[in-house]
Order: structure tokens, then sequence, then C-alpha cells
């Protein structure tokens, strides 16, 4: 029995070496003198990205293309990953998060298809931006509407997992609205899960900024020596059952 204990304690110290959830902390960054954590999303519409936990607050959606464009800029940003992880951040790759930019088109039912070609580019359900995506499929949140187009209850800002600096507010895309005009841009809301558009001068919106960072994860080294004890553990255990019967 004792054994059997100290295997499955062994188990979930290795676990976390081993496997990652889709959102997984893998460092900080220093910026301004704090520090903030570095969240990788694997599988952001089908692209491996890092968020900076920090909301920027700026005049207009210009000055927050800027901030995010700055961050690329040597010693705005000190790097500090955890053991166990690399990065490749490529070059000038502080950006806002993207929206897919087209006609503004109205719905509520996310992707009725299911072939991951989303017919809508404002509404609710649509995880089609990398904040949609964020907020619906990866921490799970609910939007003011659901997809018969009734209203949700515990819609809105309600998960956060581990970001310590989003607020409940429309968050500027890095995306601007073609269609539009001059001076509009996407948005999303992280009150609501509402995607839209806006004149991009009139919003005093918070920004995120990530990068699209490929991350390698290697297990480190303690990891291997935890596993073998386990695995010996494990195996002293089964002789033990076998000698016995």
């Amino acid at each position: 029995m004792k054994k059997i204990l100290l295997f499955g304690i062994l188990f979930f110290l290795i676990l976390p070496g081993l496997a990652h959830a889709t959102l997984t902390v893998i460092g900080t960054a220093t910026y301004n003198e704090s520090e903030y954590n570095l969240i990788w999303d694997d599988d952001n519409n089908g692209n491996s990205v890092v968020w900076l936990d920090y909301s920027n607050y700026s005049d207009d959606w210009y000055e927050q293309v800027a901030w995010a464009s700055s961050l690329n800029e040597e010693g705005v940003l000190t790097i500090n990953l955890y053991d166990g992880y690399t990065v490749d951040w490529g070059t000038n790759s502080w950006r806002l998060p993207s929206t897919v930019d087209g006609a503004d088109v109205y719905g509520y039912e996310g992707d009725p298809d299911g072939d991951g070609n989303y017919t809508y580019t404002e509404g609710y359900n649509l995880a089609n931006s990398e904040m949609g995506h964020l907020f619906y499929v990866e921490l799970g949140n609910l939007g003011y509407l659901d997809t018969s187009n009734y209203s949700n209850e515990g819609y809105g800002l309600t998960e956060t997992g581990d970001f310590e600096n989003l607020t409940a507010e429309k968050y500027w895309s890095g995306t601007e609205y073609a269609d539009g005009g001059t001076n509009y841009a996407w948005y999303f809301s992280m009150k609501d899960g509402y995607q839209g558009n806006g004149n991009s001068k009139l919003y005093g919106a918070p920004a995120l900024a990530l990068c699209s960072g490929q991350v390698s994860t290697v297990p480190v080294p303690g990891t291997f020596w935890l596993l073998g004890l386990g695995i010996t553990s494990l195996a002293g255990l089964s002789r033990k059952k076998f000698n016995r019967a």
C-alpha cells in the first residue's frame, strides 16, 4: 500500500513536466518594473500564441497598435521563462490580437455548419478571432446570447484562468474594419462576449498583446529521475504480487 501511495505521489509530481493544459503559464515578463504572466495557448485557431497578461489603457486604437509594436523594442520587456520551456519569438512578433475582417454580418450561432468556417463577423459565440477563441474556447465563458438567441445565465467574464489583469471591458483587436471606411477597427467585449467594430477614435478601450511564439517543452532533468523511481517502485510492487501468487 505504501508503494502504491508513493507511486501516486510521484505520478502527480511528474505529470506537470510531461504534459500541459491548453493554456499554460510558461514564465513571466517584466514590464515597467512589474511582472506579468506569459500564458501560452498552444492552439488558437490553429496557431501557437503567447499572451502577455497586461491590459494597456490608451486614448484610441492607433495608440494601442503603437504600444503593442513598442514591446518589440530592445529592453522594453524582460522575458523570464520557467525551466522546461523555450520559445522562438520570431521577429517583431508582439502585436494586438487579430480578427477576421469582412462584411459586417451579425449572428449568434458561432459556427453553424461545424466546418470551422464562420459565417458571421459580428455578434456572439464567435471564436474566429484570437480574443473570441480565448474567451469562449480556452476560458469557457458564455456570451450574453446563446446559439438559439436566448440570454444566458452567468454570461460574461466569469472565468479568467491564469489571467490576473483581464477585465470585463471592450478590448481592441489589431484588425481594421475595411468596409467601415477610415478610423474603424474590430473589438471584442470581455464583458458579454460580443464581437463588433467601432470608431477607433471614440473608444478608450484597453488592449492585450500577444505573439505567435513557437513554444517547445523540455522536461527538466529531475523529471526523468522521478519517472525512473516511480516505474521501479511499480515494478517492485508487481514482482511482490507475483511472488505471493
